[in-house]
């Protein structure tokens, strides 16, 4: 059974920072990037950032110098360090699964944790 867990989220003050993790199991994580992405209310899901298995990253403008995102292999988990934080930052964050070949699986979500920024 494939799972990505959440955790991190929460309420942070405008220019705080926060980390986000996300752990994976039920997959081979090496054939497998690791996405961030956020959907805020009534607006569509957009990608955040991405991780390859070697490390590979590309980021969204928005987030480009704000957010890192980077994975321990041997701990089958992902990380969203998220600083400068912006109101317009609020959003629920998901954790994606993206197999790097089709053949390898599906795409997997994790069930998303509440990233809110307010005084």
């Amino acid at each position: 059974q494939v799972q990505l867990v959440e955790s991190g989220g929460g309420l942070v003050q405008p220019g705080g920072s926060h980390r986000l993790s996300c752990a994976a199991s039920g997959i081979i994580f090496s054939r497998y990037s690791m996405d961030w992405y956020r959907q805020a209310p009534g607006k569509q899901r957009d990608l955040v950032a991405r991780v390859t298995y070697g490390g590979s990253t590309l980021y969204a403008d928005s987030v480009k110098g704000r957010f890192t995102i980077s994975r321990d292999n041997a701990k089958n988990t992902v990380y969203l360090q998220m600083n400068s934080l912006k109101p317009e930052d609020t959003a629920v964050y998901l954790c994606n699964a993206h197999p790097v070949l089709s053949t390898w699986g599906n795409d997997y979500w994790g069930q998303g944790t509440q990233v809110t920024i307010s005084s």
